[in-house]
């Protein structure tokens, strides 16, 4: 007969638990530790080494200048690691732009300010009047950082209506979900390995890699979604056919 002995141990890191499991014939231990998202950092260091760079360990460091009526400020450690970084976050905006379930909004309201005007925010991606294909009652576009209605060809509005949109937003990198951030990390690769190396095989490989990033994105986007044929629109009840209830009866 075997006799287990478990022994569950707190290291000094809160998170980190360590089971120590003794006996015939060899003991080992279990791990169990908490997984990190990716970073803007994580991300610009498989970039780099997607490339074949070396990966580093900050993406800024601070600059002093001697003029003490100068404040300090935030560089680029090097060149390459400036060029890696602007293609992520560039890569970024151009997968959020696209509008998924996690950055996309319905029915959001916009008011006026005592002036009459809505001023748009700076994390807006793409914004559209709400079901403003059925009630064509005005044209909005963004001008000078507010609203202008081309219809009626002013920037006022009454200030005691909402408006509302359908908006996109812009998050920050940490914000995306992560099978997203592992999606943009890729297409960046393949758009760093096209500018900086020009390597033909190196690009394929890794759109291969980003072409499977994109479907568990699609994946994500489908079951967080709850997209239905019908049209069902949001806050509404409705259950589908379900064959099992018949041979319930």
């Amino acid at each position: 007969m075997l006799l287990l002995r478990l022994t569950l141990l707190q290291s000094p890191a809160p998170d980190l638990y360590m089971g120590i499991l003794t006996g015939p014939p060899f003991p080992f231990a279990i791990m169990n530790t908490t997984v990190q998202s990716e970073t803007e950092l994580s991300s610009v260091n498989s970039i780099l080494m997607a490339i074949g760079q070396a990966p580093i360990t900050r993406i800024y460091e601070k600059k002093v200048y001697q003029n003490p009526n100068v404040s300090e400020e935030l560089i680029y450690i090097n060149p390459e690691v400036s060029i890696i970084h602007k293609i992520l976050l560039e890569v970024s905006t151009d997968v959020q732009n696209e509008g998924w379930v996690w950055n996309r909004e319905n029915n959001y309201p916009l008011t006026p300010d005592a002036d009459g005007h809505i001023d748009v925010p700076n994390n807006i991606l793409r914004m559209d009047v709400y079901e403003n294909d059925i009630y064509r009652t005005t044209d909005l576009v963004k001008r000078e950082g507010k609203l202008y209605d081309k219809l009626n060809h002013t920037y006022t509005f009454p200030f005691d209506k909402s408006i509302y949109f359908n908006i996109v937003w812009q998050f920050n990198y940490e914000d995306i979900p992560s099978v997203f951030k592992r999606y943009i990390t890729l297409r960046a690769s393949g758009r760093a390995a096209a500018q900086l190396v020009t390597n033909p095989q190196l690009v394929q490989l890794l759109g291969t890699q980003e072409a499977q990033a994109r479907a568990a994105c699609m994946e994500y986007e489908c079951n967080q979604g709850d997209h239905t044929f019908f049209g069902t629109p949001s806050n509404s009840i409705y259950r589908s056919y379900q064959p099992y209830r018949t041979l319930a009866r």
